[in-house]
């Protein structure tokens, strides 16, 4: 399920009298964690897909009720042997989409 963040500046926090003080650079970025089961073939595709600076992913946006299209990149790739096999193994893997 994507999920909507909003980016702050490190400038922002709580002040000396105490108030928060909010400095939104950016509202709404969608990020989407995803975690799969794969061969050794998809881990290998995958892996490619991380080593690029961006993707274009398709996403349900649950606020709008409609498919859209973002920019993203792969954060937090993770990789994992499951269970060894004649066809070089059952993997998990996750890592988090995230919008430009």
């Amino acid at each position: 399920m994507a999920k909507m963040n909003d980016v702050e500046a490190d400038s922002g926090g709580e002040t000396e009298a105490g108030t928060v003080q909010r400095d939104v650079v950016r509202l709404g970025v969608v990020s989407i964690p995803v975690s799969f089961s794969v061969s050794a073939k998809w881990l290998q595709i995958l892996t490619e897909f991380k080593q690029k600076e961006k993707i274009s992913v398709g996403y349900f946006d649950t606020e709008t009720l409609a498919a859209k299209t973002a920019e993203m990149y792969v954060e937090g790739f993770k990789a994992a042997l499951v269970k060894d096999t004649s066809r070089k193994g059952l993997w998990t893997v996750s890592f988090t989409l995230r919008e430009f």
